[in-house]
């Protein structure tokens, strides 16, 4: 098994190619080691010392190292983990613990308007944020201001601020009038 390394934009986290599956469909969102008792992976990984998120997307795995560590002292561990995991033969997630669209429910008037910005996330936002080893999902619309949560590499990147409001924020506004500012949220 090879599995490829990738910088992404934020300096703090690796994408990690492992050349198969790593989930379905969706993402899974661990940004602390708690909850990650869902994925087998995930608890390889954070048993890594200095791992302080981790992030699966299709087919790819995001890891973000705490301050106080360097690449090259982790990397060849984490590289470990995800081999000795594929090699396992576990499952990436336990049964029951599927991965999610991320998109929270919306309820209300605005419906119509949710419908499109979650269109225009799935089909223009988040494969382009998927190559820099991240995702970014719909929180909450409320009086034109589109609340978006950013996970795996984008949650903490410093260019996540520029990429908010030069791109996305641009972008639902060309396409949805009703829409007049994005902000990020908290997890």
């Amino acid at each position: 098994m090879f599995i490829q390394t990738e910088s992404t934009p934020n300096p703090a986290t690796l994408k990690f190619l492992p050349g198969q599956s790593v989930l379905p469909v969706g993402t899974a969102d661990f940004p602390t080691s708690e909850g990650a008792d869902k994925s087998p992976l995930a608890m390889r990984i954070f048993a890594v010392d200095g791992v302080s998120g981790v992030f699966f997307g299709t087919d790819f795995v995001t890891v973000t190292k705490g301050d106080s560590v360097e690449w090259d002292h982790i990397k060849p561990a984490i590289l470990g983990a995800i081999m000795e995991h594929y090699q396992s033969g576990q499952p990436v997630m336990h049964d029951g613990n599927d991965a999610a669209s991320g998109h929270a429910d919306h309820d209300g008037e605005d419906g119509e308007i949710v419908g499109q910005i979650k269109e225009l996330l799935d089909t223009r936002v988040r494969p382009a944020v998927a190559q820099d080893g991240g995702d970014i999902t719909f929180h909450g619309f409320d009086r034109g201001v589109v609340y978006l949560h950013m996970q795996g590499a984008c949650a903490g990147c410093p260019s996540s601020t520029i990429t908010l409001k030069m791109g996305i924020e641009n972008l639902l506004r060309h396409y949805i009038p009703e829409v007049t500012e994005v902000r990020p949220v908290g997890v």
